[in-house]
């Protein structure tokens, strides 16, 4: 059972292991996401590629925009494979290419990643850190359903990080959604489940970890853990990272 990672270096090389080893299992549409909002995309991207680079120029690495794009080849260097904006002429999928991966797509762009998808078929596609489902961009509505259904279901979240107040919800594949809890400044495994605990569900789970759950109040009780700071070691790693 893979650990809670203490540092963002850790998670990465985390995310990275539960790729290859959906990539390994027959995935073809995997998504990585470090919900930090204070994370900065360019770096971690950079060091999650890293474990991808010896495919060399059969590597494709997309970004929202040109301007994205132009940004990781100024900083990153020279790399083997092409870094290109999802909208630019040159970012047509080439033949001999066999992983993509799309750094931070949203939903503007979710059209043409889609586009992409559909063009490199079998092929296995990899987004990281995503923001596909904008409700406010692409609506609640049939066409919003559509795309649920037709591409944004067809995304297996291999790898998933998610502080909480007092908690943390995570998923490294193959394991499944796990909740941990920080009890005397250490955290524990509380629930694990096929399905990723959300809302009512989710707090269920961290009241009966806390003891706050009984026949009598589980309808009404509310979850209200205590608002302190968490994962300290990877909040620093984000803050040196991102300086």
């Amino acid at each position: 059972m893979a650990e809670l990672p203490k540092t963002l270096e850790a998670a990465i090389a985390q995310a990275s292991v539960a790729t290859q080893a959906a990539l390994d299992d027959g995935f073809t549409r995997l998504q990585i996401e470090l919900a930090f909002p204070e994370l900065k995309i360019m770096p971690l991207a950079e060091q999650f590629i890293q474990a991808f680079e010896d495919r060399g120029d059969a590597l494709r690495v997309f970004f929202p925009d040109a301007g994205a794009a132009a940004l990781a080849r100024r900083d990153w260097g020279d790399k083997p494979y092409p870094l290109r904006g999802v909208g630019e002429l040159k970012a047509k999928i080439q033949p001999h290419e066999t992983l993509f991966i799309f750094v931070e797509p949203s939903s503007v762009e979710v059209n043409q990643v889609e586009e992409l998808c559909n063009e490199a078929g079998a092929r296995p596609v990899i987004f990281l850190n995503p923001r596909l489902e904008d409700v406010a961009t692409i609506g609640i509505g049939y066409a919003g359903r559509q795309l649920r259904d037709r591409f944004l279901s067809t995304l297996e979240p291999c790898y998933y990080l998610r502080p909480l107040d007092n908690a943390a919800l995570y998923r490294s594949y193959p394991a499944g959604w796990q909740v941990w809890l920080e009890q005397d400044d250490e955290y524990t495994l509380v629930a694990e489940q096929p399905e990723k605990p959300v809302g009512d569900v989710l707090d269920q789970i961290l009241m009966k970890a806390l003891g706050l759950e009984s026949p009598e109040n589980s309808a009404q009780a509310s979850f209200k853990p205590p608002n302190r700071g968490l994962f300290s070691g990877l909040k620093d790693f984000i803050r040196a990272l991102n300086q």
